[in-house]
């Protein structure tokens, strides 16, 4: 990591405190498996049926299907979107006190909503709670970055890269920062 960290430089992980956690979420859905530009559009295009604003959870659950599939929304992101609304108006995804919960807690909550994966939820816990010791096994990013400090033959499987990074600890988050700018 030495290497590494001399290579990159001072590391310049940044939290996303803007809006609100439900707006984090939200926007994690509607960029997975999409370009950046192609993401940015439907986010404006959503935002602009809303008056410029991020919806709340209890607007988007009154707001016809229709008019949300005009933003360029796909029948399976609407359903996620949908699913991520209806918990966490219902409180059964519990956003306004995910800062008190544990890293487990907070992924076992998060995947509970269609659309949300492990992954989504260790980038929320990441970039949105800035909790300090989060590694995104599954990540290709973090799995070539790895391969690449550590001169692997291989891509490092998910456990591997679990167990690499326990000499990271507690500041897995900044090592895995680091990873994906070894990268750029």
């Amino acid at each position: 990591m030495r290497a590494v960290i001399e290579r990159i430089g001072p590391c310049r992980l940044i939290v996303r405190a803007d809006g609100t956690h439900f707006d984090a979420l939200l926007r994690a859905i509607l960029y997975q498996q999409l370009s950046g530009k192609a993401a940015a559009t439907i986010h404006e295009r959503l935002r602009g049926a809303f008056g410029g604003r991020d919806p709340l959870p209890s607007e988007l659950l009154t707001t016809p299907e229709e008019t949300l599939r005009a933003c360029g929304l796909s029948r399976q992101k609407l359903t996620y979107i949908l699913d991520l609304a209806r918990h966490v108006d219902e409180d059964l995804l519990p956003l306004h006190r995910v800062e008190e919960m544990a890293d487990d807690e907070v992924i076992a909550a998060l995947t509970d909503v269609k659309g949300v994966g492990r992954w989504t939820a260790q980038i929320f816990l990441l970039f949105r709670l800035g909790r300090p010791d989060i590694v995104p096994e599954n990540d290709l990013g973090i799995q070539k970055g790895i391969q690449l400090a550590y001169e692997l033959a291989d891509l490092p499987t998910p456990r591997d890269v679990l167990r690499i990074s326990e000499r990271w600890a507690p500041y897995r988050s900044v090592a895995s920062w680091y990873m994906w700018r070894l990268l750029d």
